[in-house]
């Protein structure tokens, strides 16, 4: 809200979505080198489980939040407040005023012409701690995107993104 004070309540709601989503946090304990004080943490025979779980971006993720919580409650607010804004510095930087999701504009743009929007899991690959997801998207009822990733979301996510080059802006008349 500082750093953007006459943008409207809600694309302030959809940019602190953005700074604080799964992927952002798991960046900012990445660039903290989190993973490597969690591996290191474990007791020696469990370090190659430690790996594998600190490679995963759920667990990143809940790197940064715990680390995030526990400064809270050690050092105070105003100390975290400082180094979640560093930390998350990136991720404030890439939050725009007025943009929007892929999923979401893809929904809003095909609110705005009356069509159904679906997202389905079509496969999944790999071991579960390096799993990859592949979805569709259907809009309409017809195939306009397919995505992977490490997620069902990002898969989605990357599904919308192709959608969205077949699903022109303009609305029809």
């Amino acid at each position: 809200m500082r750093r953007h004070p006459a943008v409207a309540e809600g694309d302030l709601s959809w940019m602190r979505q953005v700074v604080v989503d799964r992927d952002s946090c798991a960046a900012a304990a990445a660039d903290a080198g989190l993973e490597a004080s969690f591996v290191a943490a474990a007791p020696g025979g469990r370090r190659e489980v430690a790996a594998e779980l600190a490679g995963r971006v759920t667990v990143r993720a809940a790197l940064a939040e715990a680390a995030i919580g526990a400064a809270w409650l050690d050092l105070g607010a105003d100390v975290t407040r400082d180094a979640v804004l560093e930390a998350f510095g990136p991720a404030l930087d890439a939050a725009v005023p007025g943009a929007r999701d892929p999923k979401t504009t893809l929904q809003e743009r095909a609110a705005r012409r009356r069509l159904p929007v679906a997202y389905e899991l079509v496969d999944t690959a790999g071991p579960p701690q390096r799993r990859t997801f592949t979805s569709l998207v259907r809009v309409g009822g017809e195939v306009l995107g397919r995505g992977s990733g490490p997620s069902k979301q990002a898969s989605e996510r990357e599904a919308a993104v192709e959608a969205l080059t077949a699903l022109p802006e303009a609305e029809p008349c």
